[in-house]
């Protein structure tokens, strides 16, 4: 396959779709936010395919964003800028659940326990500094990313609108989690799973028709197609 402009957003559409899948997948599996949980097996590889949701929701919303570039314009612009700070702040947040709770759940219980009551909303013994500030950041962006980049998508008509209609609505449906509560907020990140599914397959399915026009030339007027792949 040669490598082309539009095959490397068709790809990018693959990544969006595994990362909606992940995002989906982990709700199911992700184990109770208490400090035994941490040094579990299952703690580890949930949140290792919670960086790997991150790098590949990066790589989709790459892929969306340069398949309708044009058309989003600012609107488009910032919810994908927004959108990336979104990902890239909250692969962080995946890597120290991964990588450093579990070896400080037995070294530094308090500074896990404090850590996980960010998450939960519960407040530890412990100051954890501009941790709990940064954590809110993120629901900001969340909320902002989606509704910015799914009315961008909507508006833009390239992808299918009711994709975009549903990535705005997920981002605002966390607000109802206080209703719910956690961990059945959880819940919540379905429709945004399921909107960067349908945003990706819409890329990876993408075959963009030839667009015959007339050309001009020392023969009289020639047909010439372009935008095939």
């Amino acid at each position: 396959m040669n490598t082309t402009t539009t095959n490397v957003i068709r790809w990018a559409g693959l990544a969006a779709i595994a990362a909606g899948s992940l995002f989906i997948g982990i709700q199911a599996i992700h184990p109770i936010d208490v400090i035994e949980s941490v040094t579990t097996g299952r703690w580890e590889i949930v949140h290792l395919m919670g960086v790997a949701m991150c790098l590949f929701s990066l790589i989709g919303i790459t892929g969306i964003y340069a398949r309708q570039v044009e058309e989003t314009g600012r609107l488009g612009l910032a919810g994908f800028l927004v959108a990336g700070l979104f990902w890239a702040l909250t692969m962080c947040f995946q890597f120290v659940e991964a990588f450093m709770s579990p070896v400080l759940a037995t070294a530094a219980p308090k500074f896990v326990e404090g850590f996980l009551g960010i998450i939960t909303g519960h407040g530890g013994e412990i100051d954890l500094g501009l941790l709990p500030t940064v954590y809110s950041v993120t629901g900001i962006l969340y909320i902002a990313s989606g509704l910015l980049f799914g009315i961008a998508t909507f508006r833009a008509g390239v992808l299918p609108r009711w994709a975009g209609a549903l990535l705005a609505f997920a981002a605002v449906a966390p607000l109802a989690s206080p209703l719910v509560g956690h961990p059945f907020d959880r819940l919540f990140a379905v429709p945004m799973g399921a909107a960067l599914i349908w945003l990706g397959y819409a890329l990876w399915s993408d075959r963009r028709k030839g667009i015959v026009r007339p050309a001009t030339g020392k023969g009289g007027a020639q047909l010439s197609q372009v935008g095939v792949e």
